[in-house]
């Protein structure tokens, strides 16, 4: 009896250490990436530079106006400022900004000119300070990110101008000319801001391209699942509107003296019949193309579903299995239950659910195994489609992501659900629940919980 238990006691040990040591593996083990949040004072730096570089330039200028230029220090300090603050202006108004800019440069050029030559043997940058290239650089280039190059290229003109006119026409005597190299510079900064703009409205568009296209690629999924459920709806309700014309014309012979009363409303059921009937078909007209090809991509290679081909039913889905296993998929089948007859709309609509399931698995799973479950109950149908995790990379997919949307459709459409999420081994299952005549019905029990999968890569289209 010891010895039972010291071994019971060991075996309850290991296990104990293997759980520890598949929590520790779980851990620690794990390189899935986890990236940091944008950081808040990373997209407050280029303010921040400017802000130091506006004090920078009221500093040396005021200066550089002031020992240089022999200004007095308030007149010095009062230019420099312009010139600095308006950089500070530039970052929200940069046409304004620029006017400050150039109106600082030509206030300092005009109030330093005639004092040029008053210490022999000190030349002066004129008419562009250092500090006042620096300010007007980076105006130029904030008003060329942000407006059109148009206008950038006027600004640029106008600088050029300006210069021409202080250095070239006005002059003056004993000082270094800045005004070539003033110009050259604007017009790098100009093409420079003009080229950064343009790549940034450029990438603008085609975000806004893509975002459009993505949208209207999911619209048109929408539509097109909506208009085939039509469809199959038509030809289910046309069979029995059919059926309802015949016997309705059929009956009063069946009668060896039917009255006139029974004959006149079996003659009104037949028109009524017959009437939406054909509106039905109307309908039907604009919905129906002339040679819809397979839009699952499980049908027989080259062919097309013909406008009057039968609907499928449960007892095609063999044919539906081999086929997906012609595709590469290692596919098995299970049905369970006594099979009874269904509404001819509940067998469609199983049918077309197994067929999503598997077309999502062949696109966004290759190389997993699937399990298909059909469970005949005396309440109605239980679907599900299994796959394990794909044991190949999975290729990108242009789906717009409305599988289980068509699913979920079509299984409310009859009072049923439809539930789908991760399975536990990586992979991902679709349970679908159909009343058997059609009705709303209660909830399967031990269905999935409705959750929506970790990632598109494992289940591409299966995402609402």
């Amino acid at each position: 009896m010891t010895e039972t238990g010291g071994r019971r006691s060991r075996v309850l040990l290991a296990d104990r250490w293997r759980r520890r040591i598949r929590v520790l593996h779980g851990d620690l083990w794990d390189f899935r990436p986890d990236p940091l949040p944008a950081s808040v004072w990373l997209r407050w730096l280029p303010h921040g530079l400017l802000c130091l570089a506006a004090f920078g330039v009221t500093v040396g200028g005021s200066a550089q106006l002031g020992d240089n230029g022999h200004l007095q220090p308030g007149a010095a300090f009062v230019i420099a400022l312009a010139q600095g603050g308006a950089i500070l202006l530039a970052m929200w108004r940069p046409v304004a900004g620029w006017w400050l800019s150039t109106a600082g440069t030509v206030v300092g050029a005009a109030a330093v000119r005639g004092r040029l030559d008053l210490v022999p043997g000190v030349t002066f940058t004129w008419p562009w300070t250092a500090a006042g290239i620096v300010a007007h650089l980076l105006v130029l280039l904030l008003l060329a990110l942000r407006v059109r190059p148009r206008v950038s290229a006027e600004a640029l003109a106008l600088t050029a101008l300006v210069t021409w006119l202080l250095q070239g026409v006005w002059g003056g005597s004993h000082y270094q000319p800045t005004g070539v190299l003033a110009v050259v510079l604007s017009a790098v900064v100009v093409v420079l801001g003009a080229a950064l703009r343009d790549r940034r409205v450029a990438r603008a568009e085609l975000v806004e391209q893509t975002s459009l296209t993505s949208e209207e690629r999911a619209r048109r999924t929408l539509l097109e699942e909506r208009s085939r459920i039509a469809r199959e709806l038509h030809d289910v309700v046309a069979h029995h509107m059919s059926v309802i014309s015949i016997q309705a014309q059929v009956a009063p012979h069946l009668v060896e003296r039917p009255s006139p009363e029974l004959v006149e409303n079996l003659a009104g059921i037949r028109q009524n019949a017959l009437e939406a009937l054909t509106e039905l078909r109307r309908v039907l007209g604009v919905l129906r193309s002339e040679n819809p090809e397979d839009p699952y991509g499980l049908g027989d290679p080259g062919t097309g579903a013909a406008p009057d081909a039968p609907q499928p039913t449960l007892g095609r889905l063999g044919a539906l299995i081999e086929n997906t296993r012609a595709a590469g998929l290692d596919v098995t089948a299970e049905v369970g239950g006594a099979a009874r007859p269904c509404a001819p709309g509940v067998e469609l609509s199983a049918y077309r659910i197994v067929q999503e399931a598997l077309s999502n698995v062949l696109r966004h799973a290759p190389g997993s195994t699937v399990r298909v479950e059909v469970a005949h109950g005396p309440d109605g149908l239980r679907l599900t489609v299994a796959n394990s995790r794909p044991r190949r990379p999975v290729p990108p997919s242009p789906g717009a992501g409305h599988g289980l949307l068509g699913m979920r459709e079509r299984a409310a459409m009859l009072g049923g659900h439809v539930t789908a999420g991760p399975a536990p081994d990586g992979g991902f299952a679709v349970a679908a629940f159909l009343p058997r005549d059609g009705a709303p019905s209660a909830a399967p029990t031990g269905a999935l919980d409705r959750r929506e999968p970790p990632h598109p890569s494992t289940t591409g289209d299966q995402t609402p």
